[in-house]
Formats: C-alpha cells, structure tokens, sequence
C-alpha cells in the first residue's frame, strides 16, 4: 500500500518524531537526575524533601521580583523607590512634558506625607529671584561659589561603569551641578566634562594614598592644583552603611580601577570602618586644617547621625581654636540612603533618616552661631521636588542625589548593583552590558534631570510665596501624623533661628538679605505663606 505522505515529506516527518522522542527521552533521563541529586542531598532541606520541584520556588522567588514591578505592584508601593517616583525622574530627564492628568494617585493621609503651605499670593514671575551661588569656605585661599543648590553626590569608578560617569561628568557640566567623586578616587572619566568636583577620601583614602595606605600630601597637593576639583570632603560614615567602610567586590575591581585606587586586582576592595588617623573631634579638626593647608580649598565632613552629641562637642572646640577651624560643610546622610553593596541589618537598621537627623544638625550649627560659617548638604532618596523642597525647609543649604541621577542613566530598580550584571550598563563593568549606555545621550538626560529638578522645587518654593527655594523656612511645610492630622514642621522641630519659626521673623530677614544683593522696594518681598 502506497503512503499517502510524499517521500520527502515522510522523511522529514520521521525525523521529527525521532527528534522529539529524544528530546522527551532525555528530559525524562534529566528529571530522574536531578531526581536523585536533590533526594541525596543534605543541603536544602525542601529540595530533599520534594525533589524536583522545590527547585521551582528558587525560580518563582527570582521571577517575583520582575513581575511585582511591572504586573503586580500598585504605582506608590515599591521600595526603595515606587514607581511614581521612578517614572517623574524619567519624565524629567526626558525633557519633555512632565504634567499628569486628572489626579494625584498619592496617599496624602499616611503619616510622614508632607504638605507645603501655599500663599494667598503666590510669587508672580516677575518676582521670582534666581538663586544665587553660595559661598562655601570663605577663610580657604580658594573659596568655592557654588552655582546649583541641587548637585550630584558620591559614585565612584568601579561602583559606576565608565559611561556612566562620562554621562554624569558631562551631565553636570551642561547642568552647572557639582559632581562628587565618591570614596574610589578620582578618575579620567569624572574629568571628561569639565565640570566641578567634589573629590572624596574614604576611609581608605583612595586616590590620595602613599603605597602604605596613608594620606600623601603630595598627591593632596596635586589635586588641589587642579582648577576642576572644588572641594573636598571627608567621609566618616555612608548611610546605607554607617560604621561599614566601602565594599566593592573583586569581580568589579579591573586593572583600571585597581591603578586609580592603589590596591590588587581582581580583589574585594574593603574600606576600614573608620578614618585610623580619625578617632577624636581634635583629629578630625586637625585632619581639615591639614587638607585644607594643603590644598587651600573648602573640606567638609559626610557623616551619617545617629549619636549627635560630638556636634556640640565640635563646635565647642571650633569656638576654643577660631571660626576658621570649623569644617566648611557637613553633608548630612540619611539613614536609608543607598550604595551598590552593604550588609542588610546596616542598611535597614542604622542611622537616623534625614527627616529627623537633618533639622537636628541645622539646629545643633545655629545654636553655635554658624549657619553662615557652615554650610549643610543633605542626602538620601531626595529624588523628588517635594522631598528636596523638604530638605530645604528643614535647612539644607544645598542638595545632593545619586540614585536620582542614576533614575537618569537609565536605571530601571533591577536592585543587581553588587552583581555586576546590571542589565542597563550603569553599575556593571561587561562591555556587552554597557553597550545600551551612549554618554553623550545620556549626558543631557542627567542635565535635563537637574534643570528640571530645580525647576520644580522654585514651582513649590513660588507658591509659597517666597521667590527662590532658599528662602523657604520650617513654616512652610506640614508634616502627616499617625492620626492623619498635618503639624507644622517648625513644631515638630522648633529651630533656634526664629525666621525659621516666625513669618514675620523671615520677611525681615528676606528685606535683609535683597538689600545686601540689591536694593528693592519692600513691596516686591513676597510673603512667607503664614504670614
């Protein structure tokens, strides 16, 4: 009896059959394997006790985290940062429109929810002020203007791939931002853009090392005769990490990155959990003379609060030895701030957040007299307007953000930092990965990040009646309490500085402030919103 198959196609449909009866043969022989693996085992008690298929919850467990981002999780509800913020952050690197419609999708009765008081009489755009620069480190032989109040904080090379700092060095260079290095030194990469520099000394004293692991004047020296490096700023403690020096793992550490830090390879590079030469309020004001001799530019501290005593103690000994001993800036961390690598129990449960530890210092530097001798950066997750408006009226002096910026790059919250397989190139140093990272595009997406930002924040600041963002006080925002009733956040936080808690206080001392930059009609002071 003839097929009714042609020949060829009969082959071909025997092959096939063949085909698949070995691919079911040797997944059946596979099962049985992995069978007698899992069952023999003593490592894993739910593989033992249900071979095979217990390897499913290890896959569900790693599926879970995509499918919670992009099917499951409600636009407020991820952390660290919900997708809400993620997408605003996007939107304004894109630089386009940025309006949303219908309504707020924000809880505003959760306690911590801040709500800025508006003015019956919002600033008109004929009376909005440009912020002007502000000096940090007026007794250095080189001061520093600092042009932005909302600036890049501290990546390192080889926490960050090398595109990723070229587009944050160009980035702040179109933005007019600083760029803080971070701890791992100073790399070609930072310099690319021309822009300012923050330059960062860790623990390890990274870039500025001699081959014993010791702070070199010489290498102090050169820096500081590099006209691009601003300031400089030691580093006691890292929010996401506070009491935990820097950790970068071996399988990051390239011989690039290796040459500019000073140590092996292909090594895990671990920071000391302190400064050595740092274990006093003496030595660490003598460590700031000392860098600042040396170089002749502004040095400041980064520190994390959690015990704030040693700041009263400090400025005691400032005022013994002379305003001019005092650190030029404290750049205040918060307790859940971030890093590409920390133990959990640190990141989690170490360190006051900045919404507490932030007013606690400014109050701490003017009761002693030096909110003008010392500047206060604040730190961590301000990657919105209405959290950097937030820290402003707290009493930041200016802002810093890092993973905002990296929201820029094109971070898309993969949480792989420390893996280095970040699917977006950003923190990972395989080439393949970093292919989708063009600095050049990226770069203005970092500058139009940063316009943006500031931007927005005079929106809030204009609203509130007072014409740029430095002008806004504790007054003007309210926090929500665990009863769903808002409280003024001069209330919460009563500030030595009575322009802080008084309207009035704070139009005398606007008045004050345009008559020293340049002579207006009083009619022209816009008025705080609970005046």
């Amino acid at each position: 009896m003839e097929s009714l198959v042609p020949g060829p196609v009969a082959a071909v449909l025997d092959f096939m059959v063949t085909i698949f009866v070995l691919m079911v043969g040797i997944g059946f022989a596979a099962v049985v394997v992995i069978f007698i693996i899992d069952i023999t085992q003593h490592r894993d008690a739910i593989r033992r006790n249900y071979p095979v298929v217990g390897r499913f919850r290890t896959l569900f467990t790693n599926l879970g985290e995509f499918f919670r981002q992009y099917f499951f999780a409600m636009d407020r509800e991820e952390m660290p940062f919900n997708r809400a913020e993620r997408q605003w952050a996007a939107r304004a690197a894109a630089g386009g429109d940025n309006t949303v419609a219908f309504g707020s999708t924000k809880n505003l009765s959760l306690a911590g929810t801040l709500y800025f008081v508006n003015c019956p009489f919002p600033t008109l755009d004929t009376d909005r002020a440009e912020t002007e620069p502000m000096i940090i480190g007026p007794t250095c032989r080189k001061p520093y203007a600092a042009p932005s109040f909302f600036n890049i904080s501290g990546m390192s090379y080889g926490a960050l791939s090398k595109p990723a700092i070229q587009a944050l060095s160009r980035g702040a260079a179109m933005a007019g931002c600083w760029l803080n290095t971070g701890e791992g030194g100073l790399s070609p990469f930072h310099l690319e853009g021309e822009c300012d520099i923050v330059f960062q000394i860790g623990t390890a004293k990274y870039g500025v090392r001699d081959g014993e692991g010791n702070l070199s004047d010489e290498r102090l020296a050169a820096l500081g005769a590099d006209n691009r490096i601003k300031m400089f700023e030691i580093k006691l403690s890292q929010g996401a990490k506070p009491g935990k020096g820097g950790i970068l793992p071996g399988i990051k550490v390239s011989e690039e990155i290796a040459a500019i830090r000073g140590i092996p390879a292909g090594q895990d590079s671990i920071s000391p959990n302190r400064h050595p030469d740092i274990g006093t309020i003496g030595e660490l004001l003598d460590r700031i003379a000392h860098i600042r001799a040396v170089t002749g530019k502004p040095v400041g501290i980064k520190c994390v609060i959690g015990a704030y005593g040693w700041l009263d103690a400090m400025f005691d000994e400032v005022k013994h030895r002379g305003e001019e001993s005092a650190p030029d800036f404290i750049t205040v961390d918060s307790g859940d701030g971030g890093t590409g690598a920390a133990p959990l129990p640190l990141m989690d449960n170490v360190g006051l957040p900045i919404r507490e530890s932030l007013p606690t210092v400014d109050n701490i530097r003017k009761r002693h007299g030096m909110k003008q001798r010392v500047r206060l950066i604040a730190s961590g997750k301000l990657i919105t307007p209405s959290a950097v408006a937030g820290a402003l009226c707290a009493g930041a002096d200016f802002v810093v953000a890092a993973r905002g910026f990296m929201f820029a790059l094109g971070c898309i919250q993969s949480l792989k930092c420390n893996k280095n397989t970040c699917p977006t190139g950003i923190t990972t140093h395989n080439t393949r990965l970093q292919r989708g990272l063009n600095p050049a595009d990226k770069a203005v997406k970092v500058a139009n990040y940063c316009k943006n930002m500031r931007k927005e924040v005079e929106v809030i600041a204009h609203s509130c009646g007072v014409p740029e963002p430095r002008r806004l006080r504790r007054f003007h925002v309210r926090v929500v309490e665990g009863d769903g009733r808002s409280t003024p956040f001069n209330e919460l936080f009563p500030s030595p500085d009575a322009a802080d808690n008084d309207p009035a206080a704070a139009i005398r001392e606007g008045r004050a402030e345009d008559r020293e930059a340049k002579p207006r009609p009083p009619a022209e002071v816009a008025i705080p919103a609970q005046a």
